[in-house]
């Protein structure tokens, strides 16, 4: 479906390096119908999904911990952010996705996933949506220690955090990554911890 107060009239590939970054030019419709042209840079990382995994018995859910360039160069000191498992889809349906990146990022073999929601995340720049999702784990599932893939450069630390002690990482500044704030606060309105 086509936005007919949206004409495309130019895209440029500014970099096709890590992603892609587009400048594009566009007439835009404003409410008054006058058109205004206009130029904007989307950044396409392709979608993504997460999942916040949770056991019900041990109150507890499954993070990690990894290096971010981005929140290095933004004031966060030492660049390690707390978060919940993602990965982009690549050419996976979201499901199968999130239940690969589990297993390489944390180790536990997943089976049945419960989509919840999806976002788009950075909608001003980014056009990548996430798909959100969660899954009971348990220590049975464990089927590696998780880090992530060598190839393709992730060094990841897999925590396993009481749910109470994570959701209160949101208001101490320990989480500022916002999928992880949005699973947890999921979670505590469901109850589901």
């Amino acid at each position: 479906m086509q936005n007919e107060r949206v004409k495309i009239q130019k895209r440029e590939i500014l970099s096709d390096n890590w992603y892609v970054l587009n400048k594009v030019t566009y007439d835009y419709q404003k409410n008054n119908g006058a058109w205004e042209s206009q130029v904007r840079e989307a950044y396409d990382r392709g979608n993504g999904a997460t999942i916040l995994l949770y056991n019900q018995d041990s109150k507890t859910v499954i993070l990690t911990r990894q290096f971010r360039l981005p929140t290095y160069l933004n004031g966060n000191e030492d660049g390690l952010l707390i978060e919940a498992c993602a990965g982009l889809l690549d050419k996976d349906n979201p499901e199968d996705c999130i239940r690969k990146e589990t297993e390489e990022e944390t180790g536990y073999r997943i089976g049945k996933v419960t989509k919840i929601f999806e976002s788009y995340m950075s909608p001003g720049s980014v056009t990548e949506i996430l798909y959100f999702f969660i899954a009971e784990y348990d220590q049975a599932m464990k089927v590696s220690e998780g880090g992530g893939l060598m190839e393709e450069q992730e060094n990841i630390e897999v925590l396993e955090i009481k749910f109470e002690e994570a959701y209160n990482m949101i208001h101490t500044g320990a989480i500022k990554d916002a999928k992880t704030i949005m699973l947890l606060q999921y979670a505590k309105i469901n109850h589901l911890v």
